[in-house]
Parts: structure tokens; sequence; C-alpha cells
């Protein structure tokens, strides 16, 4: 019984250490396994890393709460803050480091645009600051303030300007006061707070400038070694004291609560869709992996012939070639995960200087790094099982035959052929059940977790069912491919005949590259189905830059003409609204149409129609939205009955639409339509876009229009304009 054991033991450190001097004698070959394995691994933890930085940035942009907060204090009535007094007593607390006031206030900037601006209070340096310094120096006296970058190109403040804000009269409510200010520097905040023209200062600062003393939230820094417990104890004595009406809450529960509200909604699907990629990612490891050792494996089938004619056992090659794929996985994981760690830990200054984007850091995820490193040998042992199997069951005699003979067999065993055409009817059955189920434009029940669901298998069924057929699928495909490059003389067809003579492995390296184009092309896809969808909503929700609307009186065509020829705007469009009324019983529902011309909008293209077409709208016509529609139940090509002061209008319905009109409109006619239902002559409003973009622009853009509204409005407290392009911010 211990006999072949004795006799086993040299025979498997024997066959290992072949196959180890065998990997050493040729590290040419080593590199070519170890790199695919190596862009494997690195593709995962790269994976990671991107879902990282998008998890820190999105965090980092939209928190308002720093990391370095331990406790924030927030007054709890409308009308009362926490007291300055209160806030000096927080800070003389032998367990607190620093405490901040936080004040969120706003002034109208005086002069005849009376444009917004946001004031906040932010100490500037710091581990509290929200507000880092980019351009001149931080207010640290009476009368200054610090800007954003959207202050200083759209309000024109630059460091240096003085302006006059008018501020709450906090005696009496009805009045402001005059502020004359400075602006010493330009900053960058939160995204959030980038959204709008903000101004900062420290708190005793902004504190005089609010409409109520005192302040909204105290942010509190712990000293170090200080438990969270005797703080929030020393804090809630302090409040407890004041009087204070205020809540306490840990710096980590804030912060929590701002990154679910955070990444919700198209931010949680985001990451779904990341982490499907991540899936796809695991799956090509594996695929790439199986590939390269079926393709080394098939080069060594001499060396491993050699093996079995002196006695090798079949179970001991697999052994060996399994360690050796165990061997590599530990390598080229580790170098693939410290490769990924690098890159992206590089992108964020990357990304600062060639695209001036500001992305964070994605930390040092160690337990991802470790399963990575633990998944790519696992992943790389069960890869090298199917060809470790098939190599060490060679037959002594195949140490008499070229290594790539066997490779060049082309028929393929009848269950394989079986589970090959089984997983393509698979495939091809969910993908036409997930284009039976595409959603018609403005259904809103569509299940999208089912349908990432259905494209992952679908995808999943076809590349498996590509590793079964491939070798049959070469030749086929081989004899049309080929036939141009037969054309270029014998480079060409001894190309032809190289892969033609070697199908197998082939169709393993057809595979790899299957799936490579595959992941490129889908997120080329995802990039621009996620542009795509933006920008049709847009189209709906901001078809301009601006929007003009004028009072019962509206704007006559000599305003509108001096809109148009304002060097800073351009793609002005005029546009009435008529109230009608429509439905099949009483009372019937009152709806707007507009003649506004869809078709003279940058946007016009990205209207989407749910039946017939924008381009049908004409005279008798009419382009309806889908709560007009489904309320009348009408749809392209049936009439449309519209009661207007001059009677019934009878149309024949152009095209419904997915949702509202452009501009909210209910109903689009063409002007001749709207004349004949009794509509004034004047504009009820216009639609514009600034001449160039940028804030800078778009701020020069608001300031003619407001010119061109004093200047030649007779009453121009009656015109009101809608800054359009913010939507867009706010949706980017």
């Amino acid at each position: 019984m211990n006999a072949p054991r004795r006799v086993n033991a040299p025979w498997r450190a024997s066959v290992l250490g072949s196959q180890l001097a065998e990997l050493l004698r040729r590290p040419g070959r080593l590199v070519t396994t170890g790199l695919a394995v190596l862009v494997a691994a690195f593709v995962v933890f790269a994976t990671v890393m991107a879902q990282q930085i998008t998890t820190n940035t999105t965090l980092d942009r939209f928190r308002g709460t720093p990391e370095a907060v331990s406790l924030v204090a927030t007054a709890d009535g409308e009308s009362a803050n926490i007291s300055g007094a209160t806030l000096r007593q927080i800070r003389a607390l032998p367990g607190v480091a620093e405490a901040v006031g936080r004040v969120d206030s706003g002034a109208t900037i005086a002069g005849p645009s009376e444009r917004w601006l946001d004031l906040r209070s932010d100490p500037g340096t710091g581990p509290l600051s929200q507000a880092r310094l980019v351009a001149g120096s931080y207010p640290d006296r009476a009368g200054e303030i610090a800007v954003n970058r959207r202050a200083a190109e759209e309000l024109e403040l630059a460091p240096g300007t003085r302006t006059t804000l008018l501020v709450p009269d906090r005696a009496n409510a009805e009045k402001t006061v005059e502020v004359v200010v400075t602006v010493t520097g330009v900053v960058k905040s939160t995204a959030t707070a980038e959204q709008e023209s903000g101004g900062y200062a420290p708190e005793a600062l902004v504190e005089p400038l609010a409409d109520l003393p005192g302040y909204r939230h105290v942010d509190v820094r712990a000293r170090d070694g200080v438990p969270q417990g005797e703080l929030s104890r020393q804090v809630r004595g302090v409040l407890d004291e004041a009087s204070s009406d205020a809540s306490l809450k840990s710096g980590s529960a804030v912060r929590a609560q701002e990154a679910r509200e955070a990444v919700g909604g198209d931010l949680r699907e985001v990451f779904q869709l990341i982490s499907v990629f991540l899936a796809v990612a695991v799956g090509a490891a594996a695929l790439v992996a199986t590939s390269t050792f079926r393709i080394v494996f098939a080069q060594r089938l001499r060396q491993l012939a050699l093996l079995r004619a002196i006695g090798a056992q079949r179970s001991r090659l697999v052994t060996a070639l399994a360690v050796e794929g165990a061997l590599m996985g530990v390598i080229a994981g580790s170098l693939g995960v410290l490769t990924a760690l690098g890159a992206g830990h590089l992108a964020p200054p990357a990304a600062r200087l060639l695209a001036e984007q500001e992305l964070s850091a994605p930390g040092f995820p160690l337990p991802q790094a470790v399963l990575v490193v633990v998944g790519t040998v696992l992943v790389t042992v069960c890869a090298v099982l199917a060809p470790a199997l098939s190599a060490a069951g060679v037959s002594p005699l195949q140490a008499l035959r070229a290594a790539g003979t066997i490779t060049a067999e082309h028929r393929i065993h009848a269950s394989r052929l079986t589970t090959g055409i089984l997983l393509a009817a698979a495939a091809a059955g969910l993908a036409a059940l997930l284009l039976g189920q595409l959603p018609q434009p403005g259904q809103e029940d569509y299940d999208r977790d089912f349908a990432m669901l259905v494209t992952v298998a679908s995808a999943g069924f076809a590349f498996l069912a590509l590793i079964a057929l491939g070798p049959l699928l070469v030749r086929p495909v081989l004899t049309v491919a080929g036939w141009p490059l037969r054309r270029l003389g014998t480079t060409g067809r001894l190309a032809v005949s190289g892969v033609g003579g070697t199908p197998r492995r082939a169709a393993a390296v057809s595979v790899v590259v299957a799936l490579g184009v595959a992941l490129v092309s889908g997120a080329l896809v995802s990039v621009a189905c996620l542009g795509g969808y933006m920008e049709r909503a847009n189209a709906v929700e901001a078809p301009a830059d601006f929007r003009v609307e004028a009072g019962s009186k509206g704007l006559d065509s000599t305003v509108v003409r001096q809109f148009a020829a304002s060097p800073q705007l351009t793609h002005v469009t005029s546009y009435r609204i008529l109230q009608v009324t429509a439905g099949p019983t009483e009372p019937r529902t009152e709806f707007e149409v507009s003649d506004l011309d869809p078709d003279a909008l940058p946007t016009a293209q990205y209207i989407d129609t749910a039946t017939g077409s924008l381009g049908d709208l004409g005279p008798g016509g009419a382009v309806v939205s889908s709560d007009v529609a489904d309320l009348l139940g009408v749809r392209a090509g049936d009439p449309l009955t519209l009661t207007s002061g001059r009677g019934d209008i009878r149309l024949t319905v152009a095209a419904t639409l997915p949702d509202e009109g452009p501009g909210q409109a209910n109903v689009l006619v063409v002007p001749a339509d709207l004349d004949r239902m009794g509509a004034s002559r004047n504009a009820s409003g216009i639609l514009a876009d600034a001449a160039a973009g940028g804030f800078a622009a778009r701020g020069k853009a608001q300031r003619a229009l407001e010119s061109t509204i004093r200047e030649h409005v007779p009453d121009p407290d009656d015109v009101g304009i809608s800054v359009l392009a913010e939507t867009r911010d706010s949706n980017q």
C-alpha cells in the first residue's frame, strides 16, 4: 500500500518541476500567458476603481457636510437659529477642536438687473471648509466677499469689483438695506452650491447680512481622542443650557443621509450599469484566461506527450498544469491590481490637467483588491482545468506529431454541438423577447431592471454559444472574409490557410476579440443612449437658454426685432399662446394652444413623437401633448375640435408627443390657424439662446434681454425672464 506513494512522489515533483522549468526556459510564453491574465485582472479592478471614483465624486460634489465634521447641530425652528453666544460656548468646550456656524442666505445685487446672489458662510481654510480659493484672496474683514466662478462670469464680479447688495432689514421685513461689498477672490465649492451664483465669507461677515440672526447649522469637529458620546454630551449640555431648540446628529449620520439623497434615482441606475460591466469583466477574465491557456497548452502537446510516454500519469499532469495556472494567477492578478490602482489614482490629476474636470480619489479599497487577486487565482485555476484535462489526456504518440495537429481537427462532439445550438437559441429568444417589449415613447411602466437582466443574459448565452460552436464557424466565416485577403497575394493566402488550419485556436482567439469589441461597443452605446436621453429631456424642458414671457399686452413686432438684432442673442423665436377648451363633456377642459414652430428650435431634432411626425404639421393640423391626447383619446390622423372665442375650430392631429410640448405647450398649430382662433398679433413670449457658450456669455445675453425690455417695453414689470439653461445645468 505504501510503495505506490514512494514511487509517485518523485513523479509528482518531477512533473511539476518540468513544467516550471519549461516556463523559465521560455519566458516569452510566460509573459504572453501572464499578460492576458494581467489584463483581465486589470479590467476587473479598474472597474472597481471607476465605481469608487464615480461614487466618491458624486458624494463629494453633492454632499454638504465635510468629512471632518463629528457633530451637526441644526436649528429646528423656522424662526430661530442657533445664536452666536451658543456657538462661542460650543467652541470653548474641552472636547471641541473647531466649530463653524453655517448661514445660507441671499441678497439682490442693486442695479437695473437686480440679480440674486446666494450668501454662504465658510471658513475658507481648514478641514471644515467647503470653499477652495482659486483666485485672489479670501475675505477677512467686513465689506468683503468671495464669489464662485459662476457669479464671477455671469454677474461680472471679478476680484476687485465693488457692488451693492440689498440685504433684508431685520427691523422691517418689508425693507432692504444697501451694503457695499468688495469681491476679493473666486472660490470653488460643492456642485450643488455651484449651480447658483454664490458669495462666500467667514460666518462673522455673512451672519449680519442674513434675514435672521444666528446660524442654521453648526458643524463641530472633535479633538483627537475624544469619544463621540462624550462630545455629544458636552454639546448637548450647551444647547440645553441655552434653551436652544436644536437637534444633534453625528456627522457620519448626516453624511449617510446626504449620500442616500445624492446617490438616488438616475445615479443609482448608473451604479447598477457599472455593476453589470463588472460582472461582464469577470466573465471576460475567465474567457481570456481559458482561451490563452488553451492556446499555450496546444503549443506544448509534444512535451506533454513525452511526459506521458515516460510514465507520467494524467492526474499528475493536470495537477502540475493547475499549479502553474494558480501561480500565474497570483503574479498576474497582483500586478493587474497594482496597475489598476495606480491608474485609478492618476485619473483625478489627469482629468484636472487635460479636461479641467474635478474627480475624487478612489482611496485604497484593500478588501476589493484581495478579492480580485483571490478571484483571479480561482478563475485562472478553473479556466486552466478544461485545457489541462484536454492536454493531459494526449496520447504518447502525439510526441511524434506536430504541435498544432490536434488543434486542426474540425469536428466537435455531438454534445458540444447540441449545447451550442441550445445556447444560441436561448440568446436569440431572449433578444426577441427584449425587442418585443421595448417601450414606446412616453411609456413610464417599463421595467428597466428586467430589460438589463435580459440583455446581460442574452449576451452571456451568445458568447457561450460562440465558444461551443466557434470551431465550426471558422471555416464558413473564413470563406467569406478570406476572399479579399487571398487577392493580396502570398501573404494573404498564408494568413488564411494558417487560420483555417487551426480552427480551434482561431475560435478561441475570436471569442476574446469578440468580447472586447462587445464591451467597447456596449460602453459607447450606453454613453450615446444616456446623452440622447438627456438631449430629449432638455428639448422639452429647456428648448432654449432663455424664455421671455410677456403679460396680457404681449410683445409687439418691434420688440421682437430688437431681440433678434442683439449680437448677444441667437435663435430668437417668438410664439403666441391662446387659451381654448376641448373635451367631450361639460365642463370642458382648458388648454394652451401655441404657434411655436418646433423646426425653428435648434433642439427640434431631439423632440420625439408617439404617433405621426412633426414634419406633418401644417395648416389645419395640430401637434398634441400626451396629456391632451390621453384625455381626448386622439392619435395622429384623428380629428380634433378646439373651441375659442370665435367658435369651434376643426383640426387634424398631425402628431402626438410622448410628453409635453417644447415650452410646456399643450397643442401646437401654425400661426394661420391661431389667427382663426382669434389670437392677438403680439407675441406672448420668445425663446432665445446666448450667442456663445459659458457663464460669461450667458450673463451678457441676460443683460441684453433686460436692457431691451427696459428700453422698448412700455411696462417692463409686466415681462419676466426665465433662465432655462439652469435647468439643463441641473440635469447634467
